[in-house]
């Protein structure tokens, strides 16, 4: 075999490819002896057909049997003879196989990047200090509280006013015909004042008795978010079936019990306390993580094979229609495509993989390993995270290879990103104070 590589960039290559024709003669007649053991034609006895006559009825088969195999294994020997490191398929456009002569044929492939050794100690970060406050935990308490927050009928006989919550059922109508836009909609409830639908609707709804139906002519702006809305005149056939209250819990023992298993409300202050003070411990991990990859993307440059791109955007597509799905959802219904997230994500598809090639380097420079106690400690927190057995977890990766690696792998950055922030020079600072609102309205 004889093999010659171009340099297409740094990542990718081509690969010329040549088979003697020795090789190709002894392929042939191997197939041609193969297939006339076996052939069945009409006037000649099994095993005694003439080659000349199997060439005329099944060359182009086994010439193209004859070549994928030949490509496959010279493939593979031209990887080992050239040493390079392939991410994803090549891409072999094979030319026709002849009788006569060598079979040459070229593979586009694209390679790991060669990155040289990185320096990653005595990095400059800066750790956040954050601490949970109470007036966070009572911002939580109160949003409970809201949601927990129930809607009764007032006894009360009298209309509409501002701030009243209402039941109602309306239809529009454009032209005296249904508009599609805003069709039948029965049980909606709203907040007087708010302008769920249209300012104009609430106004026209004061003074209104439950049980009464009224037609509201409204004019939605020009600038409506809704384009088939926008400077559209609509007539709505509302009728008002109630007039309602809200009922706010107090935060008490009582409303904690309703939020969950908690005999107290100090029991509920100290799960949220806890959970936000997890959450900012994350918050600073997060952080650091994106310093130090500031710092070491802007001093390890490389070219990225699109390959590895291509499979990470791959990724959060997927997860943003498995997101859509759980919802009941398509991309579609949010106005969105593959192609629209494929160009809003790649910038941050080609990041990620700058992350994991850098992180892959180090854990090589360093001779980084998994223990089978770290093994044991990822099997728990993912079996902590989704409340399932340690075994359960332990057999499923056992039972998948290729997952069982990429795990592992996850587990060797980690140890990387550990290993970078210890010799960095940490400074720990106090977050930065938030302005107070000026009271004033967007």
């Amino acid at each position: 075999m004889k093999l010659t590589v171009e340099d297409l960039s740094s990542v990718k290559k081509v690969l010329h490819i040549e088979v003697p024709e020795e090789d190709v003669t002894r392929e042939l007649d191997d197939a041609y002896k193969s297939l006339k053991k076996t052939a069945k034609i009409k006037g000649f006895r099994p095993g005694k057909v003439p080659r000349s006559v199997l060439e005329r009825m099944f060359k182009k088969d086994v010439h193209g049997d004859v070549s994928s195999r030949l490509i496959q294994s010279s493939f593979v020997d031209a990887l080992k003879e050239s040493e390079l490191n392939m991410v994803g398929n090549p891409n072999i456009d094979p030319p026709e196989l002849e009788a006569n002569g060598p079979y040459q044929y070229d593979a586009t492939i694209e390679i790991r990047p060669d990155i040289g050794e990185i320096d990653f100690k005595g990095l400059e970060l800066k750790k956040t200090l954050y601490t949970v406050s109470d007036a966070e935990v009572d911002i939580q308490l109160k949003m409970l509280q809201k949601n927990l927050t129930q809607l009764e009928k007032i006894e009360e006989d009298r209309p509409v006013q501002d701030g009243d919550m209402v039941l109602i059922d309306y239809e529009g109508f454009k032209d005296g015909a249904p508009f599609d836009e805003t069709g039948k909609t029965e049980n909606f409830s709203m907040k007087i004042g708010e302008g769920k639908i249209a300012g104009e609707m609430d106004e026209q709804l004061i003074g209104t008795a439950p049980g009464e139906q009224k037609t509201i002519s409204v004019t939605f702006p020009d600038d409506h978010g809704n384009s088939n809305l926008a400077g559209q005149t609509v007539s709505f056939e509302v009728s008002l079936k109630e007039i309602r209250k809200e009922v706010v819990p107090e935060i008490n023992d009582e409303m904690a019990g309703k939020v969950g298993a908690y005999e107290t409300l100090e029991d509920l202050k100290t799960a949220i306390f806890d959970n936000l003070r997890e959450g900012y411990v994350k918050r600073t991990e997060q952080e650091l993580n994106e310093q130090v990859f500031e710092n070491l993307i802007s001093k390890t440059e490389f070219e990225l094979p699109e390959t590895l791109v291509n499979y990470e955007l791959e990724g959060i597509i997927s997860e943003a229609e498995r997101s859509f799905m759980m919802r009941n959802m398509k991309l579609e219904d949010a106005g969105l495509s593959r192609e629209v997230l494929s160009e809003r994500y790649r910038e941050t598809a080609e990041r990620q993989v700058r992350r994991h090639l850098i992180l892959g380097r180090i854990v090589d420079q360093e001779n980084l390993s998994v223990s089978d106690d770290e093994l044991a400690a990822g099997y728990k927190d993912i079996a902590d995270t989704y409340g399932q057995p340690v075994e359960q977890i332990r057999a499923f990766y056992e039972k998948e290879p290729d997952k069982l690696e990429l795990f592992k792998h996850t587990l060797l950055e980690k140890q990387a990103m550990k290993l970078i922030i210890e010799n960095s020079n940490v400074e720990e600072v106090e977050p930065e104070a938030v302005q107070e609102d000026d009271g004033g309205t967007l």
